[in-house]
């Protein structure tokens, strides 16, 4: 770990200050500090936001407002995000151990970076890391990496599954700085590689995550999140599925599917939602749905298993979230 300084701020406008002259925010620092010990982040400046009062949970007809430093474990027990949103609820009990849902904090959680071998090895090539150098993952051990959304500069999957079920609802982040406040809905916050793969969120200098407000409807309320994985403890996904379906008169309103494991950024589905629209809910409803979720994909040498894996997934919590 490289030497640094910490500072924890009294006031909001402390803190913003020193973001604002290259402090880096740290809250609960399961993530960040990890980095830090193997030298993947090499920050000069921490700046601690713990004083800060963005805790409250907010239920109202309109959504939930979800303060950014609401840890996981609030979030996932709050008895309303359990009943109206239970997506929401189920991704962050399926997203990290009790531990870490104890200290983690929703905003973190969005600012996860990714848990690619070769982007937290400091002697492999990887352009998330040092952009130019290359990416080692395109023809290393490749099977854990995305399917969809990737380039030739980085094929690293997106770690939160938080932010699968997020997108799935169409939620929007809200953020400050010294320069004023501003919305981002938060399928545009994540950044794909493309040619700049070490920009990874729609954040600007200084800018820190205040509030995650995620909109209410009929489809919130039938939703859930499906995570496969290679053990059933504690473990990054190889696939995930995000659903939420509006049913009424036995006719599929209301479709959002979104899906993680596979992707650089967390995946919305809009092609199975439209196969899913107008439709009556039934297994080959389902399986005609599920049948676009891999569109565009491609493999790398590693892992083709996913493109099948993907679809049966998604097709899997289909079933289970709209029945029959």
């Amino acid at each position: 770990m490289y030497p640094f300084t910490f500072s924890k701020p009294a006031t909001e406008s402390a803190v913003l200050a020193a973001g604002a002259e290259g402090g880096r925010y740290i809250a609960g620092g399961t993530t960040l500090v990890d980095l830090m010990r193997e030298t993947v982040e090499r920050p000069s400046r921490l700046v601690d936001i713990n004083t800060l009062p963005y805790r409250d949970i907010t239920i109202s007809p309109e959504g939930v407002g979800v303060g950014a430093l609401v840890r996981m474990s609030d979030l996932a027990a709050h008895p309303e995000v359990r009943s109206q949103y239970p997506v929401i609820a189920q991704s962050l009990e399926l997203g990290a151990s009790a531990q870490l849902r104890n200290m983690a904090s929703i905003g973190g959680n969005l600012m996860q970076r990714p848990r690619c071998p070769y982007f937290r090895d400091v002697h492999a090539a990887c352009n998330r890391r040092a952009p130019g150098a290359g990416c080692d993952a395109v023809g290393g051990d490749n099977r854990m990496q995305a399917v969809l959304g990737t380039s030739e500069h980085c094929v690293a999957t997106h770690p939160s599954d938080l932010a699968v079920a997020l997108v799935a609802l169409d939620a929007v982040v809200h953020v400050r700085s010294t320069n004023g406040t501003r919305t981002i809905p938060v399928q545009r916050f994540f950044l794909r590689p493309g040619d700049t793969p070490h920009l990874a969120h729609d954040l600007r200098p200084g800018e820190l995550i205040t509030l995650v407000h995620i909109p209410a409807g009929p489809h919130a309320r039938r939703s859930g999140y499906l995570k496969v994985r290679d053990r059933q403890s504690y473990e990054f996904a190889l696939a995930s599925a995000a659903v939420a379906l509006d049913v009424r008169g036995g006719v599929i309103r209301g479709a959002r599917v979104a899906v993680g494991g596979v992707a650089t950024v967390p995946w919305r589905l809009p092609q199975v939602e439209r196969a899913l629209l107008g439709e009556r809910p039934g297994r080959a409803t389902w399986t005609r749905a599920a049948a676009h979720a891999a569109d565009g994909a491609r493999a790398l040498s590693g892992n083709a298993f996913k493109i099948q894996l993907l679809e049966h997934t998604v097709r899997r919590q289909l079933t289970t979230i709209g029945g029959q």
